[in-house]
């Protein structure tokens, strides 16, 4: 995962290069619909069948069969509503982007069932070497398209093939194959605990794209594209880093679901290790953003900054929220889930009034302030569950977010001061951030540090030793 990250930012940093902000908004216009489809076709049947402590062939199949059905009725109506979404954004080149885009949902939806049971598996090494390859030859025609001058085409050609790579290895190298069975006790049985977590998970998708679609069509679409930009380097370390550690821990925490003890130690420390690395993360990006989005994708992309900043601030409370509700969703509390999200959904609606009364850098302040709230609503539940509070939180995380505040001020100072390309001043406020982040963790003898040192130790050692070994 950490490999497709890298990769992924790669090719987005020299198509960001290559093309304009414009057309990178005219892709930020599809995702809300593309999204929502894809949670009808998932429908909360990958949850269920990783918290099922034994899935058989026939759940399998069934899940199989419904995610393609339910792929191609999607794609059908995106491509009859097409002409449609293009006169909302009164963008004509948006319908037959949809149309193409669309591919991907069929595509993918032949493979869920075989990336869920990666999953279950906890198999990393298979996982990584087919996010390999299907970031290199995704990042290969995208790039080569856009140099060939084929413009917008290059990010659909970009997504597509990443896509067809990633479902065809999976077919290639996994031993499974459905089998021409569908059980409706299965389908019941695994509907019952997977369709709250598909509404909440379309309300999730609403809510995170519907800011994408009111910027569409309000603003322009390279500030949409300079929204998207700032989103997508805020997302790094927030929604991705945290999705590898949610994706990593639900089904090692799921199988401690009746151990309660276990399970709110494993917790504890899931959420102490995960914020000490968001906080220096999100707030040192907060602190680098100019010379960071400079450097990499160059000064036409300037107008990104004051959006990223504010993202920061609201990106670093994500992976609070993805942790808590996962609680919810490993103790089987799936209908709490739902309650919660159509709580907090409630908010977005004056997030986006303001946004387009006031402009875009009021809505997202909005947005911190709505997360807030979310975050206690969602730590409160999740902690009455297993006896670990919102305020036990707190003063868990409190230490962590001390110690990447205090790093990200001196970094911004360091900016301000120093007179430099920018890519030499991002190289020394990055430098500048590990040493004051590393020795403030050591001088502070951080628990949660000492616990991630020891394992990286470890790996580095093993790793060596194995080296040793083989020559």
């Amino acid at each position: 995962d950490f490999a497709k990250l890298g990769l992924g930012f790669v090719r987005g940093v020299i198509l960001a290069r290559l093309l304009s902000p414009r057309e990178f908004g005219l892709v930020g216009m599809t995702t809300l619909f593309i999204a929502v489809s894809q949670s009808f076709i998932d429908s909360g049947f990958r949850q269920a069948l990783i918290r099922k402590r034994t899935c058989t062939q026939a759940d399998f199949s069934t899940v199989f069969y419904f995610n393609l059905v339910v792929a191609a009725i999607c794609y059908i109506l995106l491509f009859l509503s097409a002409g449609l979404i293009a006169n909302f954004f009164d963008e004509p080149v948006l319908k037959p982007i949809l149309r193409v885009l669309g591919l991907g949902l069929i595509i993918r939806g032949l493979s869920m069932v075989q990336e869920t049971q990666l999953v279950r598996k906890i198999d990393f090494r298979l996982r990584t070497r087919i996010s390999v390859v299907s970031s290199l030859t995704s990042a290969v025609l995208g790039i080569s398209m856009a140099l060939a001058g084929y413009g917008v085409w290059s990010l659909v050609a970009a997504s597509l093939s990443g896509s067809a790579v990633v479902t065809t290895l999976l077919w290639l190298w996994r031993d499974w194959k459905p089998a021409l069975v569908f059980r409706w006790d299965s389908f019941r049985e695994m509907f019952s605990f997977g369709s709250p977590l598909l509404l909440s998970g379309l309300l999730h998708t609403l809510h995170t794209h519907i800011y994408h679609l009111v910027i569409g069509r309000f603003f322009f679409a390279a500030e949409l594209g300079y929204y998207a930009k700032a989103t997508t380097f805020q997302q790094l370390p927030s929604h991705h880093i945290s999705g590898v550690i949610q994706r990593v821990t639900y089904p090692v925490l799921a199988q401690l679901q009746d151990d309660v003890p276990r399970l709110r130690a494993g917790y504890r420390a899931v959420v102490k290790n995960t914020m000490l690395i968001t906080f220096v993360l999100m707030l040192g990006l907060a602190a680098v953003a100019e010379p960071m989005v400079i450097t990499f994708v160059g000064k036409p992309w300037r107008p990104s900054v004051p959006y990223l900043r504010l993202l920061c601030f609201v990106g670093m409370f994500y992976p609070l929220h993805a942790i808590n509700l996962n609680m919810l969703k490993v103790q089987g509390r799936s209908d709490l889930f739902l309650k919660l999200e159509l709580i907090k959904k409630v908010f977005a609606v004056p997030v986006i009034v303001i946004g387009v009364l006031f402009g875009i850098e009021m809505m997202i302040v909005a947005m911190f302030l709505k997360t807030l709230v979310g975050y206690y609503l969602n730590s409160y539940w999740s902690g009455t569950l297993i006896g670990y509070s919102a305020w036990q939180q707190i003063k868990d995380i409190l230490p962590s977010f001390a110690l990447g505040a205090f790093v990200a001020v001196m970094v911004f100072l360091l900016g301000q001061a120093f007179r430099a390309p920018d890519p030499v001043k991002l190289v020394s406020q990055v430098t500048l951030g590990g040493v004051l982040a590393i020795g403030g963790a050591e001088l502070l003898r951080m628990e949660n540090y000492r616990d991630m040192k020891a394992i990286v130790l470890e790996r580095v050692f093993r790793t060596l030793k194995a080296l040793k070994t083989d020559v």
